[in-house]
């Protein structure tokens, strides 16, 4: 459905066509009301209101940074459709499809998933969705990932939501989340720490440069954090609804 719509601009027109399409049929059926004659019976076509371009917001942070509770403040405030890239992966996965049986090799075997893996979960899921507002969590996390998705999609994300937390916070809060992951523990949380700033700060500093990042202090209360978060989003509710 979103992929039909080019740009951004595009977004605008079609609401500005929606509004004109909705006074069209306003007055066609005061027009009904007044004259006795079904809408139907005329034979009035009311063109169908076009595809919503996507806005696409990417969040990125740390093992810890909370950028998935802030997500799901986001949701619930703001109405988006949160997609969590693991969360995808983990799915496909249970799915005991031939994709999820290669992803659980290559997890096994230590490698990372294929871009092109990562990025079709994505793209289908968006593709099938009612909303056109989404949150993509936890990618891209490589510049790699950031190229393919822009390649396969065809769409870059309209802004980057950067959770800047400090390393001692990170790992504290992982340590003591207690979620039964294998790997929270200190020595592989600093690990992915050091992986995580060597292959994400680039995708971070290439959105810096071209103006969509916007980077919060992960470090406060849920609600401190979110009340970072909230102007951003109120922001892009007067353009995109």
């Amino acid at each position: 459905m979103w992929r039909r719509v080019a740009s951004f601009s595009s977004f605008i027109s079609s609401s500005n066509s929606s509004f004109l399409t909705q006074a069209a049929c306003r007055l066609n059926i005061w027009e009904s009301l007044t004259t006795g004659i079904a809408q139907q019976a005329k034979g009035v076509i009311v063109p169908k209101e076009k595809a919503k371009a996507p806005f696409i917001t990417f969040v990125l942070g740390g093992p810890g940074s909370g950028k998935g509770t802030q997500c799901m403040k986001i949701v619930e405030t703001f109405g988006f459709t949160h997609l969590s890239a693991g969360d995808l992966l983990r799915r496909e996965i249970s799915s005991n499809s031939a994709d999820g049986a290669m992803i659980l090799d290559t997890i096994k075997e230590g490698k990372i998933v294929p871009s092109q893996v990562t990025v079709k979960l994505i793209q289908k899921e968006m593709e099938v969705s009612d909303n056109h507002k989404f949150l993509i969590d936890g990618f891209p996390r490589t510049e790699e990932n950031r190229i393919a998705f822009e390649r396969i999609t065809g769409v870059e994300p309209n802004a980057v939501l950067f959770f800047d937390c400090l390393e001692e916070e990170m790992v504290k809060r992982v340590l003591s989340r207690n979620q039964g992951r294998v790997d929270d523990n200190l020595e592989t949380m600093r690990q992915r720490l050091k992986i995580f700033e060597a292959l994400n700060l680039p995708v971070i500093n290439y959105y810096s440069q071209r103006g969509k990042l916007y980077t919060i202090n992960a470090v406060g209360t849920v609600e401190e954090i979110f009340e970072q978060v909230r102007p951003i989003f109120s922001a892009f509710e007067e353009v995109v609804g």
